[in-house]
């Protein structure tokens, strides 16, 4: 969950003058635009570039990137109407969220695609990373994600979900799969682990290299009371773990050819997923046997009141979110004889990348 003005957070506090001189004109248009889009761009070093046509406009600011009088990066408007800019230092690899705001108004980019993200459709940018092999589009054998709807009698309406089934599915009648139930962010939605994190090219890559056995991803809205940003404390959990435990599983267990048993059912979530994750393991271990929450808190030896109930612990963040409060959670793990993992994401926030490489570590330890 990227929040607009804290998602490409990571700049360094210099200013343009400082950076202007030694960026490199090699931009290009960034793999997140529309088709046949140029704008906006980015270079081999991480900086942005955005272009704008709105002749009548006063002021242009864009969210992404500091360096702007308002928090973003101002465009500077030409004799031809079109304004233009550039971040005042690289971005962060990976994905991040933004829009303009002109005049005060706030407006989605139209050379760029949209993302579901900060409860509205975000234009979104991908930097490139140096290790974005792994979620890379390649020449393999492809799964499917395909949407579902199941009926929630808990809030009285129809749901969705979306299921990534492995390449080999359904090839043999008889094979039965592993399923990781896994969980967007604050103000993302069932859309984002596909869209915004690759989750099943990630997982089409590690099956064709062999990495792991092929499992079953199960993606869902999580909000079941919506909350506006700084009152997560008024969520309330019992609905959303009733549709998940109650009427998701057991529709998916009825639908797909999973292994419905709790050894082989796993629950992960990113951010405000990750609460989730905590706090629905917890009160249902009959549930899932496998916990793993991406920066989005911890687990401690005393809150597991049965230790056999669980064969994995996985927790991550990114290197610039605190990580030795995650490594110190999985000592203690360990200490007290849980298998625990933690994973650190070397030089993301809490953003995509950190996320994406979470998944592709966890993946590989998953259902061992």
């Amino acid at each position: 969950m990227n929040k607009i003005f804290t998602s490409a957070l990571m700049f360094a506090a210099m200013s343009v003058s400082a950076y202007a001189q030694d960026i490199k004109e090699d931009f290009k248009p960034s793999s997140k635009n529309q088709p046949g889009q140029e704008y906006p761009m980015v270079n081999s070093q991480g900086y942005g570039r955005f272009r704008v046509v709105a002749p009548d406009a006063k002021s242009v600011v864009c969210t992404l990137g500091l360096g702007g009088a308002k928090g973003g990066t101002e465009l500077t408007k030409g004799e031809d109407g079109v304004w233009t800019g550039t971040t005042a230092a690289p971005m962060d690899e990976g994905f991040h969220y933004y829009h303009y705001i002109i005049d005060g108004g706030v407006f989605n980019d139209p050379g760029a695609n949209n993302y579901f993200g900060s409860c509205r459709w975000e234009s979104g940018i991908e930097i490139p990373a140096h290790d974005a092999e792994f979620y890379a589009e390649r020449d393999v054998p492809h799964g499917n994600v395909q949407q579902i709807l199941f009926w929630s009698k808990e809030t009285n309406c129809l749901r969705r979900a979306f299921v990534y089934t492995p390449p080999m599915y359904g090839k043999d009648p008889q094979k039965k799969y592993p399923v990781l139930y896994l969980q967007h962010g604050w103000g993302e939605d069932e859309t984002a682990w596909s869209n915004q994190g690759h989750a099943n090219l990630i997982m089409d890559n590690l099956i064709a290299d062999g990495k792991i056995e092929p499992f079953i991803i199960v993606m869902t809205y999580g909000m079941t009371n919506e909350l506006k940003w700084g009152h997560m404390h008024e969520f309330d959990i019992k609905p959303f773990q009733t549709v998940l435990c109650d009427e998701l599983v057991p529709y998916v267990d009825s639908h797909f050819q999973t292994i419905a048993d709790k050894k082989y059912r796993a629950m992960a979530g990113l951010s405000m997923g990750g609460m989730e994750t905590h706090t629905i393991t917890l009160n249902r271990p009959e549930m899932f046997s496998r916990y793993c929450i991406l920066s989005g808190g911890i687990y401690k030896p005393e809150e597991i009141k049965d230790k056999s109930q669980v064969d994995l612990i996985f927790i991550s963040c990114g290197s610039k979110e605190g990580p030795e409060r995650v490594k110190g959670a999985v000592d203690e793990l360990q200490k007290a004889g849980f298998n625990a993992v933690s994973y650190v994401s070397e030089g993301t926030a809490h953003e995509f990348l950190t996320w994406r490489r979470s998944l592709y570590q966890m993946a590989q330890i998953l259902f061992k």
